[in-house]
């Protein structure tokens, strides 16, 4: 269709774009709709050095394999506006040449760049109490995972630098004992790379809030207009929920340590299995009609966690409302995995693009009577 990365300025990301282009060799989509070799230019200030060490590893040791690579999470300093994500009422164009300066109330220059005509100027800031808050998320989640620690701070830098003191002075403020945390440049802590995997959509993002509360979110990747395109004109629709799956477990988990909540913990946990055996499996959509699709990932998801739930003996309850549908659905595995693939390749009428019809979207997200059945009945055995 013509359509290619440099139609807009959104279609480039660098930390969206590059793991995908590294992902496909180093190719990236032309104007003919095929994949062409690329070259990146990127400036240090946008960590270029990251990229170049994953380049390199790659170069060494061969692609990544999402099935063996594991997960790294990922403690962002994020909260009051932290970093890039307060930098929005501090971005302005340059109407002449001239120095820009950052000034305190007693008079004190603490910055200053020296610019030009059209130049974007753009300040980051990071308060101290999202500080304290994100040393004290990274020492929880090294001690929940049992991983190495590594914050991402480069001393030649004057921002991290200061940021440098404050980890370390925060850092005397718990028991790390028995932890592994490191503060690495962030070339050096490429080692424990966090690489997308091909697109944000299988990507977790955690977001732990001050007061205790969380967010658990994945992306799209860009990618939602052509999977709806497909979806309305063959009936198959190729968006991976692997992001949401992994999303609402660790809400659950959440949900679970926060309030004690014990069937939230065995939910959690079983789920950490399904998704487990979902990835062991492939069982993410194709491409193509007469392959899975979305409805059966969402499927063979349901019956991984219903086996998982029905195996499990920390929960009776649980284990007698699953034990049935985990039986059913393993049973009938065959006939819904045909029913699921045979309401393919056929145009589906939604009612709308951005407010679709929800019975309609229904309708056609829930093509198997069989599947359908069996999980109406977990609302009665509940």
């Amino acid at each position: 269709k013509g359509i290619t990365n440099l139609h807009v300025p959104s279609d480039v990301i660098v930390d969206a774009s590059m793991p995908a282009m590294i992902r496909t060799s180093g190719q990236m989509w032309n104007k003919e709709g095929k994949a062409q070799d690329t070259i990146a230019i990127i400036p240090d200030r946008s960590y270029a050095g990251v990229y170049t060490a994953t380049i390199d590893f790659c170069k060494k040791n061969g692609a990544f394999d999402p099935t063996t690579m594991g997960s790294v999470p990922n403690v962002g300093l994020m909260a009051q506006k932290a970093e890039e994500y307060g930098s929005h009422d501090k971005t302005f164009q340059m109407s002449a040449n001239g120095v820009v300066r950052v000034v305190d109330v007693n008079g004190n220059v603490l910055m200053e760049q020296a610019v030009e005509a059209n130049d974007i100027f753009r300040m980051c800031q990071a308060k101290d109490a999202p500080i304290q808050d994100w040393v004290k998320l990274a020492v929880n989640r090294a001690r929940l995972s049992a991983t190495p620690a590594v914050f991402w701070l480069d001393e030649n830098r004057a921002h991290d630098r200061q940021l440098i003191e404050k980890v370390n002075l925060y850092l005397k403020d718990y028991d790390t004992a028995g932890l592994d945390i490191r503060i690495l440049n962030p070339i050096a802590a490429t080692e424990f790379t966090i690489l997308e995997v091909g697109t944000s959509a299988k990507m977790l993002s955690i977001v732990p809030l001050m007061n205790g509360g969380g967010l658990f979110e994945t992306g799209a990747g860009g990618s939602a207009p052509k999977h709806v395109e497909q979806f309305v004109t063959e009936g198959y629709l190729r968006w991976d929920s692997l992001g949401e799956f992994l999303a609402l477990g660790a809400s659950l988990e959440h949900l679970g340590q926060s309030l004690n909540n014990e069937k939230a913990i065995v939910l959690s946990e079983t789920l950490d299995q399904a998704n487990d055996a979902f990835l062991q499996n492939d069982k993410s959509p194709a491409r193509k009609v007469g392959q899975i699709d979305n409805r059966g990932s969402h499927f063979y998801l349901a019956l991984y966690w219903a086996q998982a739930l029905a195996n499990q003996t920390k929960d009776a309850d649980l284990q007698a409302i699953f034990a049935p549908i985990a039986k059913e659905l393993t049973e009938n595995e065959a006939k819904i995995d045909a029913e699921l693939i045979g309401a393919q390749g056929k145009a589906q009428e939604i009612g709308g693009y951005y407010q679709p019809n929800p019975a309609l979207v229904s309708k056609a997200m829930r093509p198997s009577a069989t599947l359908n059945a069996i999980l109406d009945k977990i609302s009665v055995l509940a």
